[in-house]
């Protein structure tokens, strides 16, 4: 049976837990397994079942939130008293910030009393200091948003729950439909999600998870130097999406700013030449953690470069990032993605993006 906490909250661009036990059964190594994109985490927290020492990092805070509750989370009933607690204190007559949310998608978004308690939420926990507030956070951005028509378990007014559509489109789009928030009661559904997710024990090992940019991962974890044996990861994709984008209501939820973030960021490449610059600066990042023999795993994809390309810009960057040989030990496996969740939600066309499964030894 697939653990419960794998889907803790959906997450856009991410590789099944199949994907990570076929590599881990195929590795000679015994190292630390680690993901330098780590995402929601599964790299990570399929090899804590599978008994391996692991780690990660991502520079986007809803990755490491979640991650980060998956591979090291609290102990059920720590958690459960704390959800009491934030039950017992929330104060419905109490002004959490109200006035910094003002305008028309948060009105049509969350029925006002669902609203009161996400703010409150919002301004107490503590999900970067504290274990059992990390995994109240985690599943706060699990049900932040989502098909609420098909489930009572979400916060908002109808909504991919995959990625936070742009307020000015779900604005039109409620109105146009005549659709209406619900009452949610917050609580309700953490309790709910709570012992959903405390189904599945969790794994024995507990794993580590950096918010930090892979290009300087090194610096921010010193002590990994040396131990890393196994890589499993998918790096971004060259023009496929745009994570602090596409995850702005939960980058709100977790501190940020109500508005969807300007700029492109580190997170979306557009040009095939800054991207392999990008790669090749995060393997250099990378090197210092990998033991002297190491195997990377590279799942990886697009619309502008074929299969050749892509493996010919991994042995490249990898080769002068880690400044190592890598040794490519099969011809690589492909996937064609017929139907992608950008397609799903921003209902585009049959997609002819392509992945490719790359291994390497280094």
């Amino acid at each position: 049976m697939r653990h419960r906490f794998h889907a803790i909250c959906p997450y856009f661009a991410m590789f099944p837990e199949a994907f990570v036990d076929k590599h881990l059964a195929a590795t000679r190594h015994a190292g630390m397994v680690f993901d330098p994109f780590c995402g929601r985490g599964t790299a990570v927290f399929q090899a804590l079942l599978r008994d391996r020492l692991a780690a990660g990092c991502d520079i986007n805070p809803v990755a490491v939130c979640i991650s980060g509750a998956k591979c090291d989370p609290p102990d059920r009933t720590t958690v459960a008293a704390r959800l009491t607690q934030l039950r017992n204190e929330f104060s419905e007559n109490d002004d959490y910030g109200s006035g910094k949310v003002e305008g028309d998608f948060f009105r049509l978004c969350f029925h006002p009393d669902t609203l009161s308690q996400v703010l409150y939420l919002r301004s107490v926990l503590a999900w970067r200091q504290r274990k059992d507030d990390r995994f109240l956070s985690a599943l706060c951005l699990g049900a932040l948003h989502g098909e609420s028509h098909r489930s009572p378990n979400y916060f908002s007014n109808r909504m991919s729950r995959t990625i936070s559509t742009k307020p000015e489109y779900s604005v039109r789009w409620w109105r146009r439909n005549g659709w209406e928030a619900p009452r949610r009661n917050v609580f309700d559904i953490l309790e709910r999600a709570l012992e959903f997710r405390f189904r599945s024990r969790p794994p024995m090992r507990t794993g580590r998870v950096v918010e930090s940019d892979a290009r300087r991962i090194a610096e921010a974890a010193p002590d990994l130097k040396g131990t890393v044996t196994d890589v499993i990861t998918s790096p971004p994709y060259l023009d496929t999406t745009n994570f602090r984008e596409d995850q702005w209501l939960r980058l709100w939820f977790l501190g940020g700013e109500p508005a969807v973030p300007r700029g492109r960021g580190d997170d979306r490449h557009y040009s095939p030449s800054l991207y392999w610059t990008f790669l090749e600066d995060s393997w250099r990042g990378l090197a210092p953690l990998l033991a002297e023999q190491a195997r990377v795993v590279v799942r990886i994809g697009g619309r502008k470069l074929d299969k050749e390309a892509l493996r010919d810009g991994l042995v490249t960057t990898l080769q002068a990032g880690l400044d190592r040989h890598a040794s490519a030990l099969d011809e690589g496996v492909s996937l064609r993605t017929a139907k992608t969740q950008a397609n799903a939600f921003r209902g585009s066309g049959p997609s002819r993006l392509e992945e490719h499964d790359f291994v390497f030894a280094v």
